[in-house]
């Protein structure tokens, strides 16, 4: 299904249309009945001769209501541009053609309205000056219907412009990353809190968990037109309800998203085209609402490499927001003045996490440019931010190849600087120890890295062969130096237990003895007995049997010792 804006100067009859094409009246405010005015957004659907829906966004046209109007053309797929004949082109025509533009819509139709009031002559007249006005613009080649909602003349034409406009407009994209924009909230009797909006990026199902407007909630059901539905794709008009959260808790503006798939900025940078009939340029100086999604939002602005953009000219802008948004590469949005209350132009985000300071920052639309920048981005961060999947380049990162040379490259220097004892891995981080892996020259081995070709001195440390002669009973480790027994412990080629160092023979032919005063004496040994068969003080036989209890070779059973699960068998 499409969704069509409706646009237009105030009162040329763009409610009369859609209620004329849908059978529904979009005015949902009996204000807006009363006066003959639409106020806020109103919503309507029909279904084409060809079988094609259409859901139908009916924006004010009124000045005063822009912001509704704004809040009503984010996420739409094309619009029905309305201008009455008895009076023409219209300021607000202007501006709503100009918005549109600025939204990137690209496809729509033209509806000439109130032709049942005009002579033919007038209504050919309209339609020319309406052909120059949209010359070098989206809709210059739309098509323009003459029509009536009062008698019907035209409305068939109209469906039928309709339905080959809604052949040539593409579909919503499943990329597997649902966004919903909301542009209204309400309680429902019996349900609570329903949410409605466009859903873009991806399908929604029943029981999904989302974040919306700061909050977890649980899809609790879905609606579409007035139809359930346990799962909906993109592109659809739809009404969530939502469970976990108030209604008074949500907004117009809020986005309904699965948190993991996006990262909410407080900062973008982004493309800004001003509008050529703008009386002055464009700088860091007003008062800026930005209109993303379906939301109104104060920000603050930065011209990126000049100081000011003029009118009809192009530059890059930083927009700071008050409050962060789920916003991915290739959004759009519009920038009006609230001072001048003027729409001053629109643009593109390029970057949703810009990390150069603003007088550096050149942003685009190369993906190559965000991973430069970054140095090292989690591959799932990246897809987040600019919507595109890369492969990992190490590990789970993407990584920019300048980036990864300086880190294999000092992540040598550090290893080299170690010596023959080599690195302990334990000392890298994440990033660094990636990077390890593609170090020339260097091998990684119980836990240390050295260079290739380094000898190991702990492989035939002399210490070891004093201890392996010494057997049970070795000496102390005075005059070894500190780092080389320690990772000797660590390896486990040496034993270390309350302070005395042990070969792990020593601990082997202990756990042997233990077994055999067990043969011997099945209820137990004591310490005593077990230094006179070892032959030792108690110096050295507190800690050997420590370590055989340790290892589960023995158990402590008051004075005497047993066999535990890891006896040895004789």
């Amino acid at each position: 299904m499409r969704v069509v804006a409706t646009a237009g100067h105030v009162d040329h009859g763009k409610s009369s249309l859609v209620q004329a094409l849908t059978g529904t009246n979009p005015d949902r405010w009996d204000e807006e009945r009363r006066r003959g005015l639409t106020i806020d957004l109103g919503f309507a659907h029909t279904t084409l001769d060809d079988g094609e829906g259409i859901s139908f966004i009916d924006v004010p046209g009124h000045v005063r209501f822009l912001r509704n109007m704004l809040a009503g053309v984010g996420g739409v797929d094309a619009c029905l541009f309305v201008v009455a004949a008895t009076e023409g082109w219209k300021p607000q025509s202007e501006e709503h053609l100009r918005i549109l533009e600025l939204v990137g819509l690209r496809h729509g139709v033209v509806a000439l309205t109130k032709c049942d009031a005009v002579d033919d002559e007038w209504r050919e007249l309209q339609a020319m000056d309406l052909a120059d006005r949209l010359a070098g613009t989206f809709l210059e080649h739309a098509p323009i219907v003459p029509v009536s909602s009062t008698t019907g003349a035209g409305l068939a034409d109209l469906r039928a412009a309709l339905a080959t406009l809604v052949q040539a407009t593409p579909g919503a994209t499943d990329v597997q990353r649902p966004r919903l924009w909301v542009d209204r909230v309400f309680a429902a009797k019996g349900s609570g809190t329903v949410v409605t909006g466009t859903l873009t990026g991806g399908a929604l199902a029943v029981d999904d968990q989302l974040v919306a407007g700061g909050r977890s909630v649980r899809v609790r059901g879905i609606q579409s037109h007035g139809e359930r539905h346990d799962r909906i794709g993109p592109g659809n008009r739809v009404a969530l309800n939502l469970a976990g959260v108030e209604h008074t808790a949500l907004q117009r503006g809020d986005a309904a998203v699965v948190a993991s798939q996006w990262r909410p900025t407080h900062r973008f940078d982004a493309t800004l085209h001003v509008l050529p009939s703008l009386g002055h340029d464009v700088s860091r100086r007003g008062a800026w609402f930005a209109y993303i999604g379906s939301g109104e939002f104060p920000v603050r602005l930065r011209v990126l490499g000049h100081e000011r953009i003029p009118p009809g000219g192009d530059g890059l802008v930083r927009i700071h927001l008050a409050a962060p948004l789920p916003l991915v590469r290739g959004d759009r949005f519009v920038l009006r003045e609230s001072g001048r209350d003027e729409t001053v132009g629109g643009g593109e985000v390029l970057d949703v996490q810009p990390v150069l300071p603003a007088s550096r920052a050149r942003p685009d639309r190369s993906v190559d440019r965000v991973v430069a920048e970054h140095g090292w981005i989690d591959a799932d961060d990246l897809q987040a931010l600019t919507g595109e999947h890369r492969e990992p380049t190490v590990a789970r990162w993407v990584v920019d190849p300048a980036a990864l040379q300086a880190a294999r490259s000092a992540v040598r220097e550090r290893v080299l600087a170690a010596g023959e004892l080599g690195l302990d891995i334990a000392s890298l981080d994440e990033r660094e120890r990636s990077a390890l892996a593609g170090v020339p020259d260097v091998a990684v081995a119980d836990g240390r890295a050295r260079h290739a070709e380094a000898r190991d001195p702990l492989a035939d440390h002399p210490f070891l062969a004093v201890l392996r002669s010494t057997g049970f009973t070795p000496p102390d480790p005075t005059g070894i130096d500190r780092t080389e027994l320690r990772e000797l412990i660590r390896r486990k080629l040496v034993v270390e237990r309350e302070g005395i160092c042990f070969h792990p023979d020593a601990i082997d032919a202990a756990a042997v003895e233990a077994a055999r005063l067990l043969a011997a004496s099945p209820d137990g040994f004591t310490v005593s007995q077990f230094r006179e068969a070892l032959g030792v003080t108690r110096k050295h036989a507190m800690p050997l049997i420590a370590e055989l209890d340790a290892r589960g070779i023995t158990r402590r059973r008051d004075d005497l010792r047993i066999g535990g699960p890891r006896l040895p068998t004789l």
